[in-house]
């Protein structure tokens, strides 16, 4: 293992004064300064802003092992995004780069932004003046049991005068209906809401629906899980749509986010194959 530090890689940008006083009063993962690297083509001007950061912790074998530690990765995590979200604040059109892409030096680093300069700057055109607005839908039908003794089921006898297996059998078919219909009803309404922020955004990213641990307290399943492109100038009405959308629907409940970079929408380099060993 190196003792040399490392280039963590935070976003790709392009250079502006903004931009580089913005990162000049940053610190990383590490605690490490901000700093912008140029690429040797210098026009028109891209950068990435790295930090330099310790090969005891970013390494390849140290840093496959604070990945399986969640308070590591937690605290990690915060702090990438916070580098991004103040670039982002400065005015940048920023491309969020994935946790943990390192190389090996500076060097390293602006070979990797010269080799995918096109690319990064057909993306950071595309970008520009959009953010990510996160949509998550969940789904918590109320379902009642028969409101009755006497509430019958079309086509069945009253449960009064039925046995005890019987009347047990038709009210297990009476929730089951219930359950079905209801769950029936959320799914039309989630996909119309689907269908709305689709006319809202310019592209969409379909993540996988938030299970166990990762779902949180909140009531309901997760059944929609996605990321949206959005014009700057029309979140607000994005927000408004997805909401109406959602209104006067029992059992459908859902939690816009953002507006962030876009990071569903900028494909990483894969970076860190390029690290010392």
């Amino acid at each position: 293992m190196s003792d040399t530090n490392l280039v963590y890689a935070y976003a790709v940008l392009r250079r502006t004064p903004e931009a580089a006083a913005a990162a000049a009063h940053l610190r990383g993962v590490a605690g490490e300064p901000i700093h912008l690297v140029d690429p040797a083509v210098t026009s028109p001007p891209l950068a990435f802003a790295v930090g330099h950061v310790p090969p005891a912790d970013y390494d390849d074998a140290p840093l496959q092992a604070h990945l399986d530690d969640l308070d590591w990765l937690e605290s990690t995590v915060r702090s990438h995004h916070a580098v991004v979200a103040a670039l982002v604040a400065s005015g940048a059109a920023v491309l969020p780069l994935r946790l943990a892409t390192v190389y090996r030096d500076e060097d390293t680093a602006r070979q990797a932004l010269d080799t995918r300069r096109g690319y990064f700057l057909s993306l950071l055109d595309r970008l520009t003046g959009h953010v990510e607005l996160g949509v998550k839908i969940y789904a918590a039908p109320d379902i009642t049991p028969p409101e009755t003794d006497t509430d019958t089921d079309p086509g069945q006898d009253p449960v009064t005068g039925l046995g005890v297996g019987r009347a047990y059998q038709v009210i297990r078919r009476r929730r089951q209906r219930r359950n079905e219909e209801a769950w029936r009803t959320v799914a039309q309404a989630a996909a119309r809401l689907t269908e709305t922020a689709g006319t809202l955004a310019v592209d969409r990213v379909t993540h996988t629906p938030e299970r166990g641990s990762l779902a949180g307290t909140a009531p309901g399943t997760n059944i929609g899980n996605d990321a949206y492109l959005v014009p700057k100038d029309r979140v607000t009405a994005f927000r408004t749509g997805i909401l109406t959308a959602a209104q006067g629907v029992p059992g459908l409940r859902v939690e816009i986010t953002g507006p962030w970079a876009p990071y569903s929408f900028a494909l990483q380099p894969e970076a860190h194959e390029e690290t010392a060993a």
